[in-house]
């Protein structure tokens, strides 16, 4: 990399390898491929006909701090909007036969969100836009980038139309399969309805999100949820008193509507960026049914729905038990899978970093961020599965208990999140380790035969504690079974996948679990020995932070190691940042390219 110094102008110019001579890897540093050269400028292109060389470059670290910033902010935001939804759900409408009926209409967009926009989709997508703007960036004829959109982005949509208009017209079947116990069907039918829009909108979000993510911009696809989440809010405070629990279903579609308009301004002006003076249809001749061949296709979607298909088996079972099982399932869930969210964000960020890497043959890059990902992810969890199980009843409570929702519904909800919190590791790691199975843009069958295996014991436990334990045993068996995945996928790395040394993640995932456990009991007794739900969870939170990071810190922990130099190279870039400002006029200032936007 070469680095102009400012001159009399006071611009900054960085010139970075291309694509096709990605710098080579020292191996051994910790931090194989990515360049803590304290700048995120890249030159960039004035929309004309020539290539970037930096398209594809190795990012600073500083860019992924600064790019995993704005994907938290934002996430944090859309997550306590969620639970804003929630406690309105819970307020307005309490934890009986109508919240019933609007979960398992809930069942859409859950499997649609993580078909379509966390898992299966962006699985295919971020992969193959990765290898257009690799060819891009390498000189290809015509725009690979406009030529994959032209490709697939038709297909898609009459796809997501096609599946919407199909779950409209089953919704009577679709419920009595869901849930055959449910004391009005009528109702969860009217809202799987109106839910059923969402096939199509998050469709469209989750391909906006995958192309966004590629080209390095987040801003836009981290908003998605609070846009969602706010249009499901509105909903239900206008239309509540009216249509009851039905405005909730209103909200899912005005939600995914507002989901795919907040990302389209900048989807466009990525796809305006470059003109190339040789014809399109150039390049969708060579390109075409490629990057969604269906062989590539088939086995991340089925691993999505597969891995979806435990909230089915969940409300299914709970289906069966007194009235409110299935909202204390779900309040359960909202509130223990936040910390497995925030932990993925991380993993959300370098997704196409690895996949840039793998397309540029950089294995040892991908090796090294995958590693590092993985622990950062399971420190995260763990402290918030910590956290969880400690102040359980303290938690619900301070969010949920007040109007409709009972002390009665706050100790069943409370008991059920600590045992579904003791699978949270085990949801993250599938979630992080999955990623590096796909990112090669090659088919894959091993991780639908992992998930595939985790369901099967989900369903088999599930059934045979659901007598005995009621809610808690379908918790149990959801913790058991994604273990199971979670163990079969970090044992296949390798050949399939990322080549990661396994044994040394392994003992790296160990040091968390020891300081989780320790946190664990020692926030449980502070809490539970103050009274008030705020000061106890005040306070059990902040004891187990404590313990947990002291403890990491002991046991040299790679994940406490790594946050420490993430967040000395953002300080270190923002005093650059900073003093550069100052000496530069501001009518000099170079457009800044690399953004987090």
């Amino acid at each position: 990399m070469t680095v102009t110094p400012p001159g009399t102008g006071g611009e900054i110019r960085v010139t970075l390898p291309s694509a096709r001579a990605a710098s080579p890897v020292t191996k051994g540093s910790g931090d194989e491929g990515e360049h803590d050269d304290g700048s995120a400028d890249r030159p960039g292109s004035d929309g004309t006909a020539g290539r970037d060389p930096a398209e594809l470059a190795p990012v600073s670290r500083g860019f992924l701090a600064k790019a995993t910033l704005v994907t938290a902010v934002l996430s944090v935001a859309g997550a306590l909007l969620g639970l804003v939804r929630d406690q309105s759900l819970a307020r307005l409408f309490g934890a009986g036969s109508d919240t019933d009926a609007f979960l398992v209409a809930w069942t859409v967009p859950e499997f649609a969100s993580t078909l379509l926009i966390e898992d299966g989709l962006a699985f295919v997508l971020i992969p193959a836009f990765s290898m257009a703007l690799a060819r891009r960036a390498q000189g290809a004829p015509g725009d690979p980038v406009r030529a994959l959109v032209a490709t697939t982005l038709p297909r898609l949509a009459l796809a997501f139309a096609a599946v919407g208009g199909l779950l409209i017209a089953t919704a009577p079947y679709l419920v009595e399969a869901l849930a055959p116990g449910l004391p009005d069907p009528s109702l969860a039918v009217d809202c799987t309805r109106l839910t059923a829009t969402c096939a199509f909108s998050f469709g469209l979000s989750g391909y906006c999100s995958a192309a966004l993510r590629a080209h390095q911009r987040f801003l836009a696809p981290a908003a998605i949820y609070v846009a969602y989440n706010t249009g499901i809010i509105t909903a239900m405070f206008v239309l509540g008193g009216r249509w009851g629990v039905r405005s909730a279903a209103v909200g899912v579609a005005v939600g995914g509507a507002l989901m795919a308009v907040t990302q389209l301004p900048s989807v466009l002006r990525q796809l305006r960026r470059r003109r190339s003076a040789v014809p399109d249809e150039v390049v969708v001749a060579e390109t075409s049914g490629a990057p969604m061949a269906f062989a590539l296709v088939a086995p991340v979607l089925l691993f999505a729905l597969t891995r979806q298909s435990q909230v089915l088996i969940e409300r299914f079972l709970a289906s069966t038990l007194p009235a409110g099982a299935i909202s204390h399932l779900n309040y359960a869930q909202k509130v223990a899978q936040i910390p497995m969210t925030l932990s993925l964000m991380l993993c959300t960020v370098t997704f196409p970093v690895v996949a840039q890497a793998i397309a540029q043959g950089d294995t040892e890059r991908a090796r090294s961020r995958v590693e590092r990902d993985i622990a950062l992810a399971a420190w995260v969890v763990l402290l918030g599965a910590a956290s969880v199980v400690s102040c359980a009843p303290q938690i619900i409570e301070v969010l949920f208990q007040r109007g409709a929702f009972t002390p009665r519904d706050t100790e069943a909800t409370a008991t059920v999140m600590r045992v579904y919190a003791l699978g949270l590791l085990g949801h993250t790691l599938v979630g992080a380790l999955v990623r590096s199975y796909f990112s090669s843009n090659r088919p894959t069958w091993y991780p639908l035969a992992a998930m595939t295996a985790g369901i099967v014991a989900t369903s088999w436990i599930g059934a045979l504690t659901v007598g005995p334990w009621g809610v808690c045993g379908i918790a149990a068996a959801n913790a058991a079974g994604i273990t199971l995945s979670a163990a079969l996928l970090l044992y296949g790395m390798g050949p399939r996948s990322v080549p990661i040394r396994t044994r040394h993640v392994v003992v790296e995932l160990t040091k968390p679990v020891r300081a989780a456990v320790c946190a664990t009991a020692a926030g449980a007794f502070v809490a539970s020995r103050i009274d008030g739900p705020v000061a106890g969870l005040a306070a059990g939170t902040a004891t187990v932070t404590v313990v947990y990071f002291l403890l990491g810190r002991l046991m040299r922990a790679q994940a406490v190691q790594t946050f420490v130099l993430a967040l000395r190279s953002t300080r270190s870039m923002t005093r650059r940042l900073s003093h550069v400002r100052k000496r530069t006029p501001s009518h000099a200032r170079p457009r800044r390219r690399d953004r987090v936007r």
